[in-house]
């Protein structure tokens, strides 16, 4: 499948890219500044930024779905990256007549705000990253009100550990008193599992250890 894969330097992204390829997919990598590194032959970095609408039509060609894990580490002041730069990927989409959008989000926002724990209920999100878990629903609306194929991914925790093949997922993942944790190898996994399981297409799916 031809697939694009936004957010392709960040941790998650990179699972997407190095599991897609082994796959078999053939990849486009929508990137700020292509890598000066050996051309691998099914992987193909775009230089684009989310913010330029035009810049993403040269990514978008040819593409069967697009898979997002966009993130920005402007966290303390007010942004609109993630709710406006997806709502530029999907007006690509649009144009391309591209349908299958799959987009990491988090849990602990919007109908989710208790599955996260109380660390993060109490204080990382309205104390550490109000600004960005705000953005995220704004995101989530976005994508909601498209008229895409879309599945949101909610993670727990993000962590760098090795992929398990084993989480639980659902919308009622999470727990009210203690954080979840997931690997972003696992969640990549899930991500790609979703080009061919439809059952979560339009809906919005928690993941975690």
């Amino acid at each position: 499948m031809n697939l694009l894969i936004v957010g392709a330097t960040g941790g998650t992204g990179r699972q997407l890219v190095t599991q897609a390829l082994e796959r078999g997919h053939q990849v486009t990598a929508l990137v700020r500044r292509p890598p000066r590194a050996e051309p691998r032959p099914a992987l193909t970095p775009v230089a684009g930024d989310v913010l330029d609408p035009g810049s993403l039509d040269p990514a978008m060609q040819g593409q069967e779905a697009v898979l997002s894990a966009l993130g920005h580490r402007r966290w303390l002041t007010p942004s609109r990256i993630l709710s406006e730069g997806t709502g530029n990927l999907i007006a690509a989409m649009v144009r391309h007549g591209v349908k299958r959008f799959v987009c990491e989000t988090a849990l602990g926002i919007s109908d989710a705000w208790w599955q996260m724990g109380l660390y993060y209920t109490l204080f990382v999100r309205p104390v550490i990253l109000p600004f960005y878990f705000r953005d995220k629903v704004r995101q989530e609306a976005v994508i909601r009100a498209s008229g895409l194929a879309w599945t949101i991914v909610r993670p727990g925790m993000l962590t760098n550990g090795p992929p398990r093949g084993r989480y639980r997922h659902g919308a009622h993942v999470g727990h009210w008193l203690w954080t979840v944790r997931i690997s972003r190898a696992d969640v990549a996994a899930f991500m790609l599992d979703q080009l061919t399981d439809r059952r979560y297409v339009r809906a919005t799916v928690g993941i975690a250890d």
